[in-house]
């Protein structure tokens, strides 16, 4: 598996990387035994970028994954975490806390719960509206003095956001939502992070599943929320799928899959951008591992885009009072 530097100054990381929310939280029933071997052989097929949040399953997702790493040498791979978001226990949510104490409160949490002596990514999962950013990114930047946390990211921000933060402390990358349904950051964000100097870890490159070729109108398993995200249900949700059978059928004229043509497309749009694939089992990942082998001529990108064009979905991607949390959907001008 091919290293390269996420931004100019984050970590060698490789050119996927492996989300790890649905092994502990969202998408319904869980299997720890698959979850653990899907983790191994992501580290075995050379994937060595393993993204968590300590809200996954309230702290479950990084103690499963320090299960997972046990025994391997620390500098093989690289952790990217989230922190801020507040859950309690019937699972609700209940907005975001970003103050320096909290981030220092959050930290030695997960230090704890993954059995490590650092972090290599540490981000906010939010923009918190009470906490400016800058105080935010300077707690972090002293966590980095102390040697408890290697490079700082950003989560779903927007592009005046990034330049605040950027005058901090050097900023490695922006986690996102970017896929083929998803590519609002193509306006201000993503020209602002390469104008800077910031990679891109691009969640969501399937869009939570909707369009991994996978997904059918009746729904997931029972516990899975993305039934009721606006992208999936109703009519949108429809329209969408229609979406993703035209594009099956570029896939299935290239011998590949759509998820596969899906990750390959979000890979095509820059080696500063490193896709983050939310395989739960072996075998979506080994799906996904596929998309590495393909190469988009500018004829297949022509297709894959007639297919699926930018702005034809419908839908939000998340509900309501989740996009207000938003910093990245406003529109501010870079």
């Amino acid at each position: 598996m091919e290293l390269h530097s996420i931004g100019r100054t984050g970590p060698q990381t490789s050119r996927l990387g492996l989300g790890a929310m649905g092994m502990s939280d969202a998408y319904g029933p869980t299997d720890r035994a698959e979850s653990i071997a899907t983790l191994h052989a992501a580290l075995e097929a050379g994937i060595n970028l393993i993204d968590t949040g300590d809200f996954y399953g309230m702290g479950h997702n990084e103690m499963l994954i320090a299960e997972a790493l046990k025994g391997r040498r620390r500098e093989d791979y690289v952790l990217s975490v989230k922190f801020g978001a507040l859950r309690g226990p019937d699972n609700s949510w209940g907005g975001n806390d970003t103050r320096p104490a909290a981030v220092r409160n959050f930290l030695g949490y997960s230090l704890k719960r993954l059995g490590v002596d650092y972090i290599d990514i540490y981000r906010p999962a939010r923009l918190d509206a009470n906490v400016p950013i800058e105080e935010t990114v300077g707690a972090i930047a002293d966590m980095i003095k102390a040697g408890y946390v290697r490079h700082i990211g950003l989560s779903e921000v927007g592009a005046a956001t990034i330049r605040r933060a950027a005058k901090v402390a050097p900023i490695a990358d922006l986690q996102i939502e970017y896929s083929l349904i998803s590519r609002g950051v193509e306006d201000e964000i993503l020209p602002t992070l390469r104008e800077l100097g910031i990679g891109m870890t691009a969640y969501g490159v399937l869009s939570r599943g909707l369009i991994g070729g996978h997904w059918t109108a009746q729904g997931g398993n029972r516990g899975d929320y993305r039934s009721n995200l606006p992208r999936f249900a109703g009519e949108d949700g429809a329209h969408n799928l229609a979406m993703v059978e035209a594009l099956r059928a570029v896939a299935d004229g290239k011998g590949v899959s759509v998820a596969q043509l899906a990750i390959a497309w979000v890979m095509a749009q820059g080696r500063d951008i490193v896709p983050l694939v939310g395989a739960r089992t072996r075998t979506r990942l080994t799906e996904a591992l596929g998309a590495l082998q393909i190469t988009l001529t500018p004829e297949d990108v022509a297709a894959i885009e007639t297919a699926m064009p930018k702005g034809a979905a419908r839908g939000d991607r998340y509900m309501p009072q989740q996009m207000a949390h938003l910093d990245s959907e406003r529109r501010t001008g870079a």
